[in-house]
């Protein structure tokens, strides 16, 4: 048959709480100093203020460079800056952080006697500790400043979003002028290509005026022209993205794969790859060699095309100073503070110190109950004495 469960559990439960009961007055009394003791230290602690600024980058730019991109079959615009991109919270993010933000922000509210600093790299720091930033998953960047006036809290806050706004459309239109300049020198080219391509076409025509080439031969022309416009485009703007990132970048991993997929599929309309569209390898060689010709023409038609579209929105980006960012809130002036949280920090004091006192009650209660040669030797020991050889004789 089953015994009866013990009841020690009960007993050690009742001989606890006989234990609190005795020493409740003391318990009590450290726990209310411990509170008294929080209380007293956080009104002596400096109270803090903060205020919050809401950014979203600005998606308008790339909008708008998206209708060229479009015309490359997407990707990136090569014109479309290095701020519109993925990532760029993160961006922003780390910008703010930046040294070139924080000195403006020292020298404009005069952080360096507000905080008692001799060194600006201080200040630096100290600012850093006041600061928090936050990315959430929509994009949206939070701003927050810690300060002992509610008011400069608040201007700083805003200080900081003016900052980034200013470095990031300087970097933008720094970029915005090299994509410039290599767009403008590649279109010089592709010019010059687009005159040869059409003086070589003039003469072929003028030499043999009675051709004929089957419909889905020009059919398969104007495709190819269009893929290898595609194509051209799509290698300007790798060799835009490697001069800013590494092969690592997914831009540029996103790039090589347009530009591998673009290849097949002009390897297919020239009957390399076995494609369902006719192959122009069954024109005859007189037609073979108008096709060919026809093809560059167009070809280097549609890439200058396209890149005086490129051209003309890198001149744009450039010479416009467009704001980079959205605000979603600017920071207004806090009308409580954020710290210390008085009540909080009392809690948790006072319930330290119940549990210190309990453990106290505890202690003394088994150390009434030692027997007293016991007792002798932790006295003793808490002492420092030594154990007499006679004590140790006696154990």
């Amino acid at each position: 048959m089953l015994q009866p469960e013990s009841s020690d559990d009960s007993i050690n439960v009742l001989e606890s709480l006989g234990v609190i009961t005795k020493y409740k007055k003391m318990i009590l009394m450290v726990t209310c100093a411990a509170a008294l003791a929080a209380l007293l230290f956080s009104l002596s602690l400096t109270k803090y203020y903060s205020a919050t600024a809401k950014i979203l980058p600005n998606q308008q730019n790339q909008s708008l460079l998206s209708a060229v991109s479009g015309q490359m079959g997407g990707g990136m615009s090569l014109a479309g800056g290095l701020l519109g991109g993925a990532g760029t919270s993160d961006l922003f993010a780390e910008m703010l952080k930046s040294d070139d933000i924080a000195d403006a922000v020292v020298a404009r509210f005069k952080l360096m006697e507000v905080y008692g600093k001799e060194l600006r790299q201080d200040a630096y720091r100290e600012l850093s500790k006041k600061v928090s930033i936050q990315t959430g998953k929509e994009g949206i960047i939070s701003i927050t400043v810690d300060d002992r006036e509610p008011r400069r809290a608040a201007e700083m806050a805003n200080a900081l979003v003016e900052e980034v706004d200013r470095l990031s459309a300087k970097v933008n239109m720094a970029q915005a002028g090299q994509s410039r300049e290599f767009l403008e020198n590649r279109l010089t080219k592709a010019k010059a290509d687009l005159a040869d391509a059409e003086e070589k076409l003039k003469g072929f025509q003028a030499r043999n005026k009675a051709l004929n080439v089957p419909e889905q031969a020009r059919t398969a022309i104007e495709g190819v022209a269009h893929l290898m416009a595609q194509l051209a485009a799509q290698e300007v703007q790798l060799a835009t993205l490697r001069s800013h990132f590494t092969d690592w970048n997914p831009e540029v991993k996103n790039a090589k794969a347009s530009i591998a997929n673009l290849k097949v599929q002009i390897a297919r309309l020239e009957g390399q790859g076995g494609g369902a569209v006719p192959s122009l390898g069954s024109v005859p060689p007189l037609g073979q060699e108008y096709v060919r010709l026809m093809r560059e023409f167009k070809t280097q038609e549609s890439i200058v095309g396209l890149l005086v579209n490129q051209y003309e929105m890198a001149k744009l980006s450039e010479a416009n100073n467009v704001s980079t960012l959205q605000v979603i809130q600017a920071a207004r002036v806090p009308e409580r503070k954020s710290k210390p949280k008085r009540a909080q920090l009392v809690v948790v004091v006072a319930c330290a110190g119940f549990l210190l006192s309990v453990i106290a009650a505890f202690v003394r209660e088994r150390f009434a109950a030692m027997p007293a040669e016991e007792r002798e030797k932790w006295r003793g020991l808490w002492a420092g004495d030594k154990i007499s050889p006679a004590t140790q004789k006696g154990e």
